[in-house]
């Protein structure tokens, strides 16, 4: 009986984010697709013993979890040093650069490798979004893959691509991205949810965590020119960290307060019914590796506007709008004009719904699973 462990640590993180959703579903689906005579590990930093059977729970099928016998922050600290213990055993497989790396020879040592996963080159091309504790360990732990990961697994090419430029991982790279989750539908009962979140007849949505690199200052200032209306913002997503207040930003902004709603964190009904609803997807995100809500917003035909992000324009592949962003300064008003053209565009904003929709089917995380196996 071979065995796979999965870094699964990302879903006890406190903001489990993108990572968090790509974790679960990945995970959820290497066990569905795990060949004759496999089985699937989780491997999780040392957690309460409820949670580790709340974890188990989510992952129905798992053959096994291992703690760790150090804490999630310390363990990505020791791991950054080298300093491995037994959960680097065996054939692992970690969604994240949050991995057991360590010198060894899979010919000689049957059954031992490790994949990491590198989701974006966020840590060199815009380290100011990230905090300088962050930079740092991304960047360590992206050279100890260099070295010893067996395989380095990116969302998409423009990632692959960009990788490049700082680490050389040779032949190594495979490109596997997210999709859909099927957790993602609509509730039984819309009406009474549309009451219970106060969402608008019409608005822009905005779905991702709450940090610099989301490019939400600059949807927020794109309320205050002409070009949008009086259409409302409702952002949906968690708390992320650099003190980003969205109150502030509004007030600096000299927008109506009453025209932005924050939801936070949304269970995947709430997320799917607020994603269905909304009049346009904005993603104004400054850098990404994959941009899963993307194809989230596709599922459900809802049209699209994002900014010339090159892993976005991979995953988009002609299905949105796109702003062509010239100056920090000038995307505010690039927004509002992109924002303008969809909305009040009919047959435009039909388009963008079924080549949305089209798009949408293009990925799956049953073939993503395969592709890790």
């Amino acid at each position: 009986m071979a065995t796979l462990r999965v870094i699964i640590d990302q879903l006890v993180a406190p903001v489990p984010g993108g990572i968090g959703r790509y974790t679960l579903e990945l995970t959820k689906q290497l066990i569905a697709t795990a060949p004759r005579n496999c089985d699937v590990e989780g491997i999780v930093s040392a957690v309460p013993t409820e949670t580790a059977d709340e974890l188990t729970a989510r992952l129905p099928g798992l053959a096994g979890l291992h703690r760790a016998t150090l804490p999630r922050r310390e363990l990505s600290a020791a791991w950054q040093h080298g300093i491995i213990g037994s959960s680097g055993n065996g054939m692992v497989h970690a969604t994240s650069l949050l991995a057991p790396l360590r010198k060894h020879d899979r010919r000689e040592e049957l059954g031992t490798q490790v994949a990491v996963t590198i989701h974006d080159v966020v840590p060199w091309t815009h380290p100011q979004t990230l905090t300088p504790r962050g930079v740092t360990w991304h960047k360590a732990m992206a050279k100890r893959a260099a070295k010893f990961a067996d395989a380095i697994v990116v969302p998409t090419h423009a990632v692959a691509e960009d990788l490049s430029r700082y680490l050389d991982f040779g032949d190594r790279i495979r490109v596997i991205g997210g999709a859909v989750s099927d957790e993602l539908r609509l509730p039984p009962n819309p009406a009474e949810r549309v009451a219970a979140l106060g969402l608008p007849e019409k608005y822009i949505l905005a779905v991702g965590t709450l940090e610099p690199r989301k490019g939400l200052s600059a949807l927020i200032q794109a309320l205050a020119l002409p070009a949008t209306g009086d259409l409302p913002l409702v952002i949906a997503g968690p708390e992320g960290w650099g003190d980003f207040d969205v109150a502030s930003v509004v007030e600096a902004a000299g927008v109506d307060a009453s025209r932005v709603k924050v939801l936070g964190f949304l269970s995947d009904s709430d997320l799917a019914l607020v994603l269905e609803r909304a009049t346009v997807f904005v993603y104004p995100s400054l850098a990404e590796g994959f941009g899963l809500p993307l194809i989230e917003a596709f599922n459900f035909g809802t049209p699209v506007i994002h900014a010339d992000v090159p892993a976005l324009l991979e995953v988009a592949a002609g299905a949105t709008v796109v702003v062509e962003r010239t100056t920090p300064e000038a995307y505010a008003g690039q927004l509002a004009d992109a924002i303008q053209q969809v909305v009040g565009d009919s047959a435009l904003r039909n388009r963008l719904a079924i080549s949305g929709l089209d798009r949408a089917r293009a990925f799956s995380w049953r073939d993503s699973a395969e592709k890790v196996w």
